[in-house]
């Protein structure tokens, strides 16, 4: 099994002629931020463009972009960005980086080109888009593009067959194989066994699911459980998802028409891809259902729902909100909360978090953990073990997982028959060349997290990262001292402004000599007064750490009387 390569960005070899490079800059080790760029003749293809959610250990970030840096010199190579569908790890870095050239073609579906066109219109850019369907093939300077249909958690979701003289390689995007789809669309395995027959010179697999046995719940099967919540609550309905997961609300909408409540959608990015997709046919809303959230004030609770984002616990969504008392909509006894996603790596601690604080409210709580209300939109280790036998291909990339799925899925490869050293767990940043039927790992690339923060790219790093979550942990304290610059002496007791700390009289009483052995000392060295305050911060810091085992950014102030 094939891990890394062995030369690094400043050795990266020359493409030969006639090969294709492959290069992840997000999604490998992580759930999010989904780019990979296609090199062939000189010209570029790049393959989603997402984000990835800060998690705990991030404050202020807003979201983590690919690392645009080996291809920003070469923005003018690019033919056009494909999009698999219109989650936010797939489309939500487009805006950062049309901001650098914003001519760049965008291909996708209708549902996914009309999602990221809402979400570049609120960034004022105006989008060049090719509109595709399953079973299209355009022709993108020296590469051919098929575009496969594949379900997902999402309408409208594509693989893509990406041909060109150094080979094949197909994409699945993010996919499952719901064999009883709520909208018909099922993964085209046909397709997948059409492509098959030419030769198959690299499979890049969804992981997401690769350590799950089985094969997923069909969506079908969850319609009884979510009218049950409908059927038995007491009070409101409160129904937490992806503002995107189309076929989820459909089954929400129905249960909500068929026991006589009306619906208000909450949040911005709810009401805006709803519209879209009640717009475009994607979702069906029975006449007067969905009304405007300040009418629901004057209906029963029992005659209530409401639908709003938050199903991962991010902070600023509306049921987390609702959790932590800050929102307008206030949760009460009798109310019924439904989670209708699957925990994502890493966000399990927020959403039980979440879950705690309703259940606290009065509230509750029904999810994936005691009911059966959602299912996931990838393959299961199943699944993905018939894909492999029906592509047969000559090597294999895991992607779209963590270090655990990329490594479950490679070895579900090489069980159906996969040279081991043909199945490639690569990271971001690494450079795969497929030469002669065989792809390899050659180099790296920079594919460093690049943070956004209040919408400033690059502005965050990882030592700001580092203050803030000392600021947080740790705490501040500000030390105002009036000090006799001829003799050293301070004329009166400092004053200490700390947040963070449980402060009475005698919290820094005995930090008092500490400060004043250190501008004794500096007044007969003649210190700097800008090396001083240096020196009263060390010597703070050090006496908190061993009075109070805390480490809190200290700020002197220096008075002169």
């Amino acid at each position: 099994m094939s891990r890394r390569g062995a030369k690094s960005k400043d050795m990266l070899p020359k493409l030969p002629a006639g090969g294709l490079r492959i290069v992840p800059l997000g999604g490998l080790g992580e759930i999010g931020r989904n780019m990979t760029v296609f090199e062939h003749a000189g010209r570029l293809l790049v393959v989603d463009c997402g984000v990835l959610f800060p998690e705990e250990h991030q404050p202020g970030v807003d979201v983590i972009l690919p690392d645009f840096t080996w291809i920003r010199d070469r923005l003018d190579k690019i033919e056009a960005i494909v999009l698999t569908h219109g989650h936010e790890d797939h489309i939500g870095g487009v805006p950062y980086l049309l901001r650098e050239r914003p001519d760049i073609p965008l291909i996708g579906s209708k549902l996914t080109l009309a999602f990221i066109r809402a979400k570049l219109k609120e960034h004022r850019i105006t989008p060049k888009t090719v509109e595709v369907r399953e079973g299209q093939r355009l022709s993108l300077g020296p590469f051919d593009a098929e575009f496969i249909a594949v379900n997902h958690s999402i309408p409208d979701g594509l693989a893509v067959a990406i041909r060109t003289a150094a080979g094949l390689v197909l994409h699945t995007g993010d996919f499952k194989m719901d064999q009883f789809p709520l909208d018909g669309r099922l993964t085209d395995l046909r397709s997948f066994a059409r492509v098959a027959e030419e030769g198959v010179d690299l499979f890049m697999v969804d992981s997401t699911n690769a350590e799950v046995p089985g094969f997923v719940t069909s969506e079908r099967e969850l319609s009884p459980a979510i009218e049950a919540v409908f059927r038995t609550g007491p009070g409101r309905v409160i129904v937490s998802s992806f503002a995107s997961h189309v076929h989820r609300i459909q089954q929400v909408l129905d249960a909500a028409h068929q026991y006589h409540r009306k619906v208000a959608f909450v949040g911005r990015s709810m009401v805006r891809n709803m519209g879209i997709a009640r717009d475009l046919g994607y979702l069906t809303i029975p006449k007067g259902l969905v009304i405007d959230l300040k009418a629901l004030n004057n209906l029963p609770a029992n005659k209530v729902t409401l639908v709003c984002t938050g199903s991962q616990g991010e902070p600023m969504a509306a049921l987390s909100r609702m959790a932590s008392g800050d929102h307008a909509i206030r949760i009460t006894e009798g109310d019924t909360v439904l989670l209708a996603s699957s925990l994502i790596p890493g966000n399990e601690n927020a959403i039980y978090g979440v879950i705690n604080e309703l259940t606290r409210l009065g509230a509750k709580v029904v999810h994936k953990g005691n009911a059966k209300v959602h299912v996931s939109g990838h393959a299961s280790a199943g699944e993905l073990s018939y894909c492999y036998n029906i592509v047969r291909p000559a090597n294999v990339m895991p992607i779209h997982g963590e270090w655990r799925h990329l490594r479950a899925n490679a070895d579900l490869a090489i069980r159906t028959g996969v040279d081991p050293g043909r199945a490639i767990i690569a990271e971001d940043g690494s450079v795969i060349d497929l030469v002669g039927g065989r792809a390899t790992i050659t180099g790296t690339v920079p594919a460093g997290l690049v943070y956004v923060d209040a919408m400033t790219v690059g502005g965050a790093t990882e030592d700001s990262l580092k203050v803030r979550r000392n600021l947080a942990e740790e705490g501040v304290v500000t030390i105002v001292a009036i000090v006799d610059r001829v003799t050293g002496k301070l004329t009166e007791k400092p004053d200490f402004l700390a947040h963070g700390f449980e402060q009475d009289d005698s919290t820094f009483e005995t930090a008092v000599p500490v400060i004043q052995k250190v501008l004794t000392t500096a007044t007969k060295e003649g210190t700097d007064p800008e090396q001083i305050e240096a020196l009263i911060s060390q010597a703070v810091a050090t006496w908190a750490f061993r009075k109070y085992r805390r480490s809190p950014l200290i700020i002197p102030v220096i008075i002169d009387a």
